[in-house]
This record gives C-alpha cells, structure tokens and sequence, in this order.
C-alpha cells in the first residue's frame, strides 16, 4: 500500500524542553490514521516538523512522495492543515478570510467554500472577532478543506465544537477520504479515534510506543480486571494466562471481581502508564 507520509528516526531536540526522538510511521493513501497522545506527548511537534514549520534535528520525513524540506512548496500545495488553535485577522470579515485563504493559494474555491459554510453553517458576514472558539474553529475547517487537497492534516481539531458539528466535521472527513483524499488525525480525544480511525499510533513523552490498526488495538488477549476486597477498588489490565490471575486472585479475600475486555481508553492508559511497548 502507497504511502503518503513516511516518517523515519525523526528527532527533535529543544534542550531540556522535551520534543520527540526516533519516530518512525507511515500514513497510508486513503485512510483515517489517529495520532494519540495527551499534551505534550509531542504530537504537535512531529506535525509542525512534517509542515516545515520547524526544524527538525534527525531522521527523515517524505509527503506525497517528496522531501519535506527539499519539495516544501511544492507538498504544502496538497496538504490542508488545521492548527489546534484557530487565529484570524479579527478585524476581517468570515468571507474576506475564507477567500484570503484561497488565494493564498492561487485557486478559485468559490463553490466548494460555498458547500462548507452551508454544511457547517458558517455565518460569513460576521467578522473574526465577533466569533466564538467553536465558530472560529469552522472558518478554520472551511480554509482547510476548500481546496480539496490530496492530504489532511488534523491537530487537536474539535474542542471547542458543539457534537453536532463534529458529527458534520467528520461526515465531511469520510466523505473526502472516500473520494481519494487522506487524513492524519492528531487528538488526545480517544472515542474519536476509535469512531472515525482505521489505524492509531500512541505517542508518550516524545516516543512512538505503538502503531496498530484500530481494530487490532482493540482486539486483545488483555483483560481488564476490577477486584475489590476491604472496601477498596482496584482496576488493572492483566496480560498472561488467566489461569495465573485466578491463583493470584485464589490466596485473597475478594468481595466482587468484574474480568472483561478492555475499551481502546483502557489500552491506551495501559501503555501511557507504562506498560509493555508494542509497535
């Protein structure tokens, strides 16, 4: 399967700030690819380094088939990007920034514009400051996707959105993708990866720890097991033979235990905390 972002050993330093070290992926043509992790996980920096909005220390980074530092120009032209905050000109008319955008890129987006604003109903005659978070985060979502780019890049793209425009935001993902686009997802927001996703990779404190299909991260021998004994609760997930969690559980005093498979929320804290690295 062609990929459309390849990342490898990617490495970036800001002195005693974390950034991120050794990551290795690759984005698939047409898929939803999730990128996990909470702030700081250094999912932000990664993007910001496949954009050409930093350098980057090591490693190497392909986008559509091109160098990101060498064919910069040339791939920012097929990538729509979302930045986790949404800044505008606030004296600027909706209409005179969504147009602003398209020039920008020297194409008429006219009707496609049109389409989005109607969609995500977007009031184009108020002007920037006039706007809340949510409804500057669809001026921003309109900017992105009005060129109809072969690349999607999403960073922390919903807070702020009431849930039926995300609901509208991500009808309108599926229905780019579906019609030969991709998208790399960035969020800490894990139900939506499990949703809308076909594969996730996990960061945690600046490392790559897993890459899986959804489906598989999902799938697991792991089991998530909740015992209370005295009064107290404890949860944890459990990999191994069951047989060794019923001796463990056999030498105790245990009052209720719930054994069941674990939510994708329960996996990815599992690894987050530290658990066994998979990718």
């Amino acid at each position: 399967m062609e990929s459309v972002i390849r990342i490898q050993n990617l490495t970036k330093n800001y002195g005693k700030k974390r950034g991120v070290a050794d990551v290795s992926f690759d984005v698939h043509e047409g898929e939803i690819f999730g990128f996990i992790g909470p702030n700081g996980a250094g999912k932000s920096t990664t993007i910001r380094s496949m954009l050409g909005l930093i350098r980057y220390d090591s490693g190497s980074i392909e986008i559509l088939g091109m160098d990101a530092v060498r064919d910069h120009e040339k791939i920012l032209k097929d990538i729509g990007y979302m930045p986790s905050e949404a800044l505008f000109y606030p004296a600027m008319k909706v209409s005179d920034v969504i147009r602003y955008a398209a020039d920008v890129r020297r194409a008429d987006c006219t009707e496609e514009a049109g389409k989005l604003c109607e969609r995500l109903e977007v009031d184009t005659s108020k002007r920037i400051r006039e706007l809340s978070l949510g409804n500057r985060k669809k001026v921003s979502i309109v900017c992105a996707m009005q060129h109809k780019p072969r690349l999607f890049i999403f960073d922390e793209p919903t807070g702020g959105l009431d849930p039926l425009v995300q609901n509208t935001f991500f009808e309108l993902i599926r229905e780019y993708v579906h019609d030969g686009a991709t998208c790399m997802l960035s969020t800490h927001i894990l139900p939506e990866v499990r949703n809308h996703c076909d594969r996730a990779a996990i960061m945690r404190e600046g490392h790559l720890i897993m890459t899986d299909t959804v489906e598989n991260l999902i799938r697991t021998s792991a089991k998530c097991v909740r015992v209370e004994s005295d009064g107290e609760a404890v949860e944890y997930m459990f990999e191994g033979d069951i047989n060794d969690l019923i001796s463990e559980l056999s030498g105790r005093r245990i009052d209720n235990v719930t054994i069941e498979d674990p939510s994708l929320e329960d996996i990815f804290m599992h690894f987050y905390d530290g658990g066994k690295e998979r990718v």
